[in-house]
């Protein structure tokens, strides 16, 4: 079996276990998300460099909720040079408080926060502070990782130890799910394609919560189809109170 398929094959093995096994999770994840929007409350999305690529997945995207504002502060969105940089930022205590106290959250708003070692001091400082305020915490991570490696955080605490409602990527430790001959590192990791599959399935539920309520679900149409900024320009101007991004 190539590379290719066994990529394929992993996959797919993944995704049928997140959907069976994390289905509980991702339901509760949606109702709050639809909450959020009935009662006017804001959401935001947050992760580091890689794990960050599903906070913009999840923005300003055809057929993405609206009113989901990413979080995307300075060397954490892989746009530092040296590179290595991004890694040595993630792991600064108090950083993630510093980041948080610049948004413009309220007690009942609700963050999504996304890592697959859930182990460095950003995100865990991120997560600590939106608890204490009062937000709902959802986490997206990897427990295969997150169980098996030690905190970076000077409490020893883990992403996932301050999590509400806790989502398991189900992803191989390290994230990486390719073994080649005897290659000691497996290749081509799986967290973006399942993390987006995971977060994009909790925007729609939440969407489709919402319509069954009789409420217009707020999301993007393409712009570039006849009529899409037109209807985009009318969506942000009744969300604009929960938008924070334009």
């Amino acid at each position: 079996m190539s590379a290719i398929n066994t990529f394929y094959s992993r996959i797919t093995d993944i995704m049928s276990e997140v959907f069976t096994k994390e289905g509980e999770a991702i339901e509760k994840a949606a109702a709050v998300l639809a909450d959020a929007n009935k009662n006017k409350h804001s959401i935001f999305a947050f992760g580091c460099n890689h794990a960050g690529l599903i906070t913009l997945e999840l923005f300003y995207r055809t057929g993405g909720m609206v009113t989901i504002n990413p979080v995307r502060s300075p060397g954490m969105m892989l746009e530092v040079s040296p590179i290595t940089m991004s890694s040595e930022l993630e792991r600064i205590p108090d950083y993630g408080r510093v980041i948080f106290n610049g948004l413009p959250t309220k007690e009942g708003d609700v963050i999504i926060i996304h890592s697959v070692s859930g182990r460095n001091s950003v995100t865990v400082d991120m997560a600590k502070a939106a608890r204490e305020k009062g937000l709902t915490v959802i986490v997206v991570t990897n427990m295969n990782t997150a169980t098996t490696v030690t905190s970076r955080h000077p409490s020893g605490k883990m992403l996932h130890d301050f999590a509400d409602i806790l989502i398991d990527n189900h992803g191989d430790r390290g994230d990486a799910s390719v073994q080649i001959g005897d290659f000691p590192q497996k290749v081509a990791s799986t967290s973006t394609v399942i993390g987006a599959a995971i977060l994009n399935a909790v925007m729609a539920r939440a969407c489709e919560l919402l319509y069954e309520e009789g409420i217009e679900p707020p999301v993007f149409m393409s712009g570039n189809m006849d009529g899409g900024d037109a209807y985009n320009k009318r969506v942000i101007a009744e969300h604009a109170e929960n938008i924070f991004y334009m």
